[in-house]
């Protein structure tokens, strides 16, 4: 008998923990569930609301009028106007000169009308305003997108390219405040509804928004990469590199020139780097160890997801061991099958100037209400990480300057400002006359070092295209006429 009492309360204990053990399980379940509703409220629910495809944005539209999208210093750059029918017209003060960066909100969105979708169609006006509104039957009017964007800068990033195709992307290097950019051929955004089967068809790829997703070989700007490698494998003893140059290097039956077959003559290497001498780079790429450059080129985010929150390309850099050496050589003057985006190389050349740090390109500043009375949200600058050691941007800071005070872009040497850069002229197809035009750089001075990467589709010479359209914008953040 005592026996079956021992057993009976055996039983009883097991099945007590067994019924702590499945409250145990189902407790969790529920935090968990609690903790995955929380984050998704925090940091998911707006992305999801804001996907084009989510049906519930059709009825934020049947209640709220568009907010306004201005600029850094609150002009208007887009606004709705609604007619005494209840029509709503979405226009666009500054024409086509920030198309891509605004982007459309007919025929789906795009650019900050996209990005800003949740923001512009939410309204946080004045309570009474809210309930007069609604016993009137009427919209309330949603809340302004302030941006990083600068019309100045815009405007003479927009000019500066003129009617040539190609894009232009100005950033502060400190902040990754986003102050222009701009993509050609370019549009009206108030037009695209009425000129949509023209724009959606056109061989010139109107709507594409080249300086985030046009992919192009980089030419001489990519010498940096290839200099800091080179660099980091002979531990920064620039001193003993000497090369002469004969204006030309011989790859098995074919041979890499310098532009227009110049020779440099002896060099050594910021002589080399500044003159953007094709044949030195050549030279250099055929020894360069190819699992370090690999690692470096990771390092600075080719063929890696970039913090953007635009639609982007990524870019790419395929040199492997087993590729020709002709192919090295190649790589090494930013030929071979090396792409990069204009935006990325503004990125790495952001955090050159920013000691190494890269910031996260950032175009919205902050939400307020539709009067601006109220500042709803502020979105923050943030750093993405650390690309390179400071000492190693300091180097290459130092070289880019010679770029400029000797090299290939001396033009942009002024007594108001200092720049460093790199130019480059890059080919695309067999045809050798015809080539792209690149610059990539920054401007220090009294005002915050502003980064501005330009890249003109077969334009040619660097020198004779992007680097003036980079003097304009240079000129035009320090307020010299024009």
């Amino acid at each position: 008998m005592q026996k079956k009492k021992k057993t009976t309360k055996r039983k009883k204990r097991i099945r007590s923990r067994e019924y702590s053990n499945i409250m145990l399980l189902f407790t969790g379940i529920f935090v968990l569930m609690i903790g995955y509703l929380v984050f998704f409220q925090v940091t998911k629910s707006r992305e999801t609301i804001n996907n084009p495809y989510n049906a519930r944005l059709d009825t934020f539209e049947k209640r709220v009028v568009r907010g306004n999208i201005l600029a850094c210093d609150g002009q208007v750059l887009a606004y709705t106007k609604v007619a005494e029918d209840g029509t709503e017209t979405r226009y666009y003060p500054f024409d086509c000169t920030f198309a891509h960066v605004l982007g459309y909100s007919d025929y789906g969105k795009t650019g900050i009308e996209e990005m800003g979708n949740f923001q512009l169609l939410t309204s946080n006006a004045y309570f009474v305003e809210k309930f007069i509104n609604e016993l009137k039957e009427q919209k309330n009017i949603g809340d302004n997108l302030v941006t990083t964007l600068d019309v100045d800068l815009q405007t003479a990033a927009h000019d500066a390219l003129g009617d040539q195709k190609g894009a232009v992307v100005v950033l502060e290097a400190a902040t990754g405040n986003v102050r222009a950019l701009v993509s050609k051929p370019d549009y009206d955004p108030g037009l695209v509804r009425s000129e949509w089967s023209r724009l959606s068809t056109s061989q010139d790829s109107i709507l594409l928004n080249r300086a985030m997703q046009g992919l192009y070989p980089p030419g001489s700007t990519f010498k940096t990469v290839t200099l800091l490698e080179y660099l980091r494998e002979h531990q920064f003893q620039d001193e003993s590199y000497s090369y002469l140059c004969k204006g030309k290097v011989l790859v098995g039956d074919s041979s890499i020139s310098c532009y227009h077959g110049i020779s440099h003559g002896e060099l050594d290497l910021k002589l080399a780097y500044g003159k953007s001498c094709n044949s030195a780079f050549a030279d250099m790429g055929r020894y360069l160890n190819d699992r370090l450059f690999r690692r470096l080129a990771d390092d600075l985010l080719f063929d890696s997801e970039l913090p953007l929150s635009f639609p982007y390309s990524q870019s790419s850099f395929k040199l492997k061991s087993s590729d020709s050496e002709a192919l090295h050589m190649m790589t090494a003057i930013g030929q071979g099958d090396t792409l990069v985006t204009p935006m990325h190389m503004a990125m790495i050349t952001a955090a050159i100037a920013n000691d190494g740090i890269l910031m996260v390109p950032r175009f919205l500043d902050r939400t307020e209400s539709h009067t601006g009375s109220t500042v709803v949200e502020r979105y923050p600058v943030t750093e993405y990480g650390r690309l390179l050691p400071s000492e190693e941007a300091a180097v290459l800071q130092e070289y880019m300057r010679a770029v400029v005070e000797s090299g290939t872009a001396t033009s942009l040497q002024s007594d108001q400002y200092v720049v460093a850069g790199k130019t480059g002229t890059a080919e695309y197809s067999s045809d050798k006359k015809k080539s792209h035009a690149w610059f990539t750089g920054y401007v220090s001075g009294d005002k915050p070092d502003l980064v501005v990467c330009i890249l003109v589709e077969s334009a040619g010479s660097s020198s004779e295209y992007a680097v003036p359209a980079a003097r304009k914008i240079f000129d035009a953040y320090y307020g010299k006429e024009l």
